[in-house]
């Protein structure tokens, strides 16, 4: 017997059904709101009509003729009486929708166990906002919570989400330690394992504490809606930015406030510094980086002093002048750097003397990326070269004006290691990973409004940007795509954004020119230290 097919239903796999479920709920909430009246009015008439069978049954049997013979009397009159059987219609309706509300109890205060969690907070508090000469303290050891708190709520487990907390007056909320005493109190009090932000109003003498969602760590790299000179250094939360990007996280597509990093001759940040512990996804943030600035049409020179090969996927792409790791190359391409921020200003000077644009290979943007340029620092002094940071000047105070921006990535252990002018001209600055509150003030400028974790995933941390507000960051996924280890996904996602191969100069194969090509084209420079497949013309004298 030939086997029949199964329904199309069946055989069009859960998708279908997840669709159906989705449209018949859809369907029914939208019948809900349509129908609420009638719905509200049916059930008063079952509860009118069950009021009338109890009432009826409690009535004894000798007094069940003479009311009958009274509700047909009355209904006699009323179906006399002018419009009177519609005044009754409308009387029994009123009085079913009125018994057929929803009376579901509102509430309108703490419960018993949330009253004594904001009792204990209160108790607490009393120590750090009261003082012996306060004739009527608002703190005070047994007194009432309800003068010093309110905007209060709580999650299922009954613990604190939204506090509002005013404070006397002569309380030093101008001094950093004394809020920072405030905050880790409240943060052990309030429930470890969760992120808290506090809003301090000095002016009003009051304190606001929220507890903050988590940051999506699924949001792999992908093409962002963004226009050239604008890089999205990662996501934050609704309340920093006035601003969203539509991405996709997984298979969902969504809208997610982003930082964005701002480059070029009009930016006030025109280099960006990010610091992080080892596994804190500084690398991750560089891969970033690299991939978005290739998608806008720029160049890009990898500088990598770790030696672990995560650049590894860029090299020989369209784009990527060079992919150095060790003292020797890393030396020749920041030379070649200094040499062509130099080039590029006379360029631009001599444009402008005669009145025409600056040349196109002038106005080209140029990435110069570190990571962890420290150790190449050590090596070289080891081997008794040049330290290749020195060559990091040139391109660190005059690279804005010549469209190159430089990016240095580096650990905590080794922050010494850097130069003044790096920390002279990084005003954005990053900070990934686990790190002490005073570690990010140091670095930042500002320290964060929010506490850490318990827990970080790769690429979490705080970004700051000039002398703007601490905000919240979280990298996107952008793992090295020849590393197993890593989530299949976001390797793939990596893979499609990279350029194509680089095609070799005899070849003659379209899309083989770069920045380096353009500028060998301009005729040879005696003097031009040469970076790893990067020549260029580099003129005697500096402007």
């Amino acid at each position: 017997m030939a086997r029949r097919p199964l329904p199309r239903i069946l055989s069009s796999g859960t998708a279908s059904l997840a669709r159906g479920r989705d449209f018949a709920r859809t369907a029914a909430d939208s019948a809900t709101d349509v129908l609420h009246p009638l719905l509200t009015i049916g059930r008063g008439l079952r509860v009118l009509a069950a009021a009338g069978r109890r009432r009826w049954a409690s009535t004894p049997k000798d007094k069940r003729g003479p009311a009958l013979f009274l509700g047909a009397a009355v209904v006699l009159a009323v179906a006399l009486l002018p419009y009177g059987p519609l005044g009754a219609l409308l009387t029994l309706m009123a009085a079913a929708a009125w018994q057929g509300r929803d009376r579901t109890p509102v509430k309108t205060g703490p419960s018993d166990a949330e009253t004594e969690r904001l009792g204990s907070l209160y108790e607490a508090l009393v120590p750090y906002f009261s003082i012996p000469e306060d004739p009527s303290p608002l703190f005070a050891h047994g007194g009432g919570w309800d003068e010093a708190f309110s905007d209060y709520a709580f999650d299922a487990a009954g613990r604190v989400t939204r506090l509002r907390i005013r404070y006397p007056a002569y309380f030093t909320d101008g001094e950093a330690a004394s809020r920072a005493r405030i905050e880790a109190l409240l943060h052990a009090k309030s429930g470890r394992g969760r992120e808290y932000r506090f809003d301090w109003d000095e002016e009003g003498n009051h304190l606001d504490l929220r507890v903050l969602a988590a940051l999506p760590t699924g949001i792999a790299a992908q093409p962002f809606v963004t226009s050239p000179g604008e890089t999205v250094l990662g996501f934050t939360d609704p309340q920093g930015v006035q601003r969203t990007l539509p991405v996709i996280e997984g298979d969902e597509p969504r809208d997610v406030p982003p930082v964005i990093w701002r480059t070029g001759p009009r930016s006030a940040e025109p280099h960006l510094l990010a610091v992080g512990q080892p596994g804190g996804g500084t690398s991750t943030l560089l891969r970033s980086i690299a991939l978005q600035a290739l998608r806008h049409g720029g160049d890009v020179m990898i500088v990598e002093g770790g030696g672990s090969g995560e650049y590894a996927c860029l090299a020989g792409r369209e784009g990527v002048l060079a992919v150095e790791c060790g003292p020797t190359g890393a030396l020749a391409t920041l030379e070649w750097a200094a040499h062509e921020t130099q080039r590029r200003l006379i360029a631009t000077h001599r444009a402008r003397e005669s009145g025409s644009q600056a040349p196109e290979d002038s106005r080209r943007p140029l990435w110069i990326l570190l990571d962890r340029p420290s150790v190449l620092a050590h090596l070289a002094a080891a081997d008794g070269r040049p330290d290749p940071l020195a060559q990091l000047q040139v391109p660190l105070r005059h690279g804005r004006a010549a469209h190159i921006t430089v990016v240095v990535a580096e650990q905590f252990d080794h922050l010494e290691l850097l130069h003044d002018a790096v920390w002279q001209h990084t005003r954005a600055r990053v900070v990934l990973g686990p790190a002490a509150p005073q570690q990010i003030t140091d670095v930042l400028g500002l320290p964060p409004h929010t506490t850490p974790p318990a827990q970080l995933p790769p690429g979490r941390g705080y970004a700051r940007l000039g002398t703007g507000p601490v905000h919240r960051l979280q990298v996107p996924a952008t793992p090295d795509p020849y590393d197993d280890g890593t989530h299949p996904g976001h390797r793939q996602a990596v893979l499609e954004l990279l350029p194509e191969r680089r095609t070799p100069a005899g070849d003659g194969g379209p899309g083989g020119a770069t920045a380096s090509d353009l500028l060998q084209a301009q005729g040879p420079a005696a003097d031009a230290p040469q970076a790893p497949g990067a020549p260029a013309e580099v003129p005697a004298e500096a402007p």
